[in-house]
C-alpha cells in the first residue's frame, strides 16, 4: 500500500510496532517456510531475484525479502511505534501512540490476521499435568516435554507441526476437525502454479456465494519443503501419527471427539478432487494436454473404520496440547465503531464501513489470494485508488462548501 500511496503523491506515514518485518521475527515457529514458491514473492515494485524460484522461503529469508522491499521503494516507516487508540476526530482520525499523536484524513489498517492465537474455551478442562502450547509460542519440538502430543487442528499449521513433532520422538495424535486437502505437484507443477494460471487464485470476494464462509475456511494443507512433498492426512499416518474427530470437549479428564472424521475426510477428497478437475478442464481449454503429465488421481485418505471418541488425558500418555486451532486479529486498539458481533471489522473488499477507512492484509479481501504475499499487490492498487478518490472528492466537497459558504 505504502508503494501505491506514493506512486499516487498521496502523503503518509507507515507505523510499526517495533522493526519490519516483527511477526516473522518473533513469532514463527524455526523451519517454517512459506508455502507458496519463491517466484510467487513478488510485490508493486519488486520481484523475486534469487536462484531458486520454485524454492519456499526459510523465515529469515523472508525477513530479508521484506526488509529489502521496504528499502527498494523507501517506505516512510516509524519503527518502535505502537498504536494505543484510533478514534473518529473531525472529517478524518486521531492515531496515538507510545511516540506521540497523529491526525489524518485516512487510515489503512493492516496490522495482520494472526496477532491472536484462537484458543477454545475447553482448554481451561484439560489436566494441569499437561503443557499447552500455541503456534506462536512454538519454535522446535525441544521445547516440548518428552511423551505424546495431542495436535488440535489439521491445517496448513497443524499438519506441519504434526509432522515435526511426530519426526522427534514424541507420538503425535491428530485431532481433525474441517480441513482443505491438496496435493504439492499435480500434473508436473506445483499446485500454486496451475491455480495461479486457471485464474482460481484470482476469484474475486463478490464472485463467491457466501463471501463470510470462504473467508472462514481452513488454510489449505500444504507445506513448502525442499523437495516438493505434499503433506496430507496420509503422509501423515504413513509415519505413524495417529487421527482422530474434531475435539468437541474435555469432561472428567478425557478429550471427547467427534465421530465426523470419515466424513470430514470424504469432504476434503471430494472438494480436492473438484479443484483438480478445473485445473484439467483449464489444460484443455488450452491445449496444454500434450506438454503436461496426464490428469490422475490421488487415493482416497485412509482412515479407520472406527476411530476412537475420547482420550485419556489423565493417564500419562499425553504431555502436550498444541492448539492449531487458528488465529484472529487483535483490534482492542481500535476505537471506531466498525466491528461485528464477532469483532470483525465491517468491510466490503477491504473498503470498512467508515469513510476514508480500509483494511489490508486479511484471508479472501479482495480475491482468493488475498492473504498471500503476491495477493497484496493487486489488493493495494484497488484500494489505494478508491482513498485516491475518496481524498479527491472530499476535498472537491470541501471547496463546494467554502465556495457556497462565500456566495452567501
Amino acid at each position: 500500500m505504502s508503494y501505491c500511496l506514493s506512486h499516487r503523491g498521496i502523503e503518509h506515514v507507515v507505523l510499526e510496532r517495533s522493526d519490519v518485518a516483527n511477526s516473522w521475527r518473533t513469532e514463527r515457529w524455526d523451519s517454517l517456510r512459506l508455502l507458496t514458491p519463491n517466484w510467487q514473492s513478488r510485490l508493486p515494485g519488486l520481484a523475486y531475484e534469487g536462484d531458486d524460484p520454485d524454492g519456499f522461503m526459510t523465515v529469515p529469508e523472508v525477513i530479508e525479502f521484506v526488509d529489502h522491499y521496504a528499502d527498494v521503494i523507501s517506505a516512510p516507516i516509524q519503527t518502535r511505534t505502537t498504536v494505543t487508540s484510533v478514534c473518529c476526530a473531525g472529517d478524518g482520525y486521531q492515531v496515538d501512540t507510545d511516540r506521540g499523536t497523529w491526525k489524518c484524513r485516512a487510515i489503512v489498517v493492516a496490522s495482520g490476521a494472526c496477532n491472536v492465537a484462537s484458543v477454545p474455551a475447553i482448554a481451561s478442562s484439560a489436566p494441569s499435568s499437561i503443557a499447552m502450547v500455541t503456534p506462536l509460542d512454538y519454535r522446535n519440538p525441544d521445547q516440548l516435554k518428552e511423551g505424546g502430543v495431542l495436535v488440535v487442528g489439521a491445517s496448513a499449521t497443524g499438519t506441519q507441526l504434526a509432522d515435526e513433532i511426530h519426526r522427534s520422538g514424541r507420538p503425535v495424535t491428530l485431532a481433525v476437525g474441517e480441513h482443505v486437502r491438496m496435493p504439492r505437484v499435480y500434473r508436473g507443477r506445483d499446485i500454486q502454479w496451475w491455480m495461479d494460471a486457471a485464474g482460481v487464485l484470482d476469484e474475486h470476494y463478490d464472485q463467491v456465494d457466501d463471501i463470510k464462509r470462504a473467508r472462514n475456511v481452513p488454510s489449505p494443507q500444504l507445506a513448502g519443503s525442499p523437495g516438493r512433498s505434499t503433506l496430507d492426512l496420509n503422509a501423515l499416518t504413513g509415519i505413524g501419527v495417529k487421527l482422530i474427530g474434531r475435539l468437541a470437549g474435555i469432561k472428567n479428564r478425557k478429550g471427547q471427539f467427534s465421530g465426523s472424521l470419515r466424513n470430514n475426510c470424504a469432504l476434503a477428497d471430494l472438494k480436492m478432487n473438484r479443484l483438480l478437475n478445473t485445473i484439467d478442464e483449464w489444460v484443455s481449454e488450452n491445449g496444454l494436454d500434450n506438454e503436461v503429465s496426464p490428469p490422475h488421481r490421488f487415493a482416497a485418505t485412509t482412515v479407520e473404520k472406527s476411530p476412537p471418541l475420547d482420550l485419556d488425558l489423565s493417564n500419562g500418555q499425553i504431555q502436550t496440547i498444541v492448539w492449531a486451532t487458528g488465529f484472529h486479529p487483535d483490534y482492542s486498539w481500535l476505537g471506531v465503531p466498525v466491528l461485528d458481533r464477532k469483532g470483525e471489522i465491517r468491510h466490503e473488499g477491504g473498503v470498512v464501513d467508515s469513510p476514508g477507512m480500509y483494511l489490508m492484509g486479511m484471508t479472501f479481501l479482495r480475491r482468493r489470494k488475498s492473504s498471500f504475499i503476491h495477493g497484496a499487490g493487486d489488493d493495494a492498487r484497488d484500494l489505494s485508488d478508491h482513498l485516491t478518490s475518496y481524498l479527491a472528492n472530499t476535498i472537491s466537497n470541501a471547496d463546494s462548501i467554502l465556495q457556497a459558504g462565500a456566495n452567501k
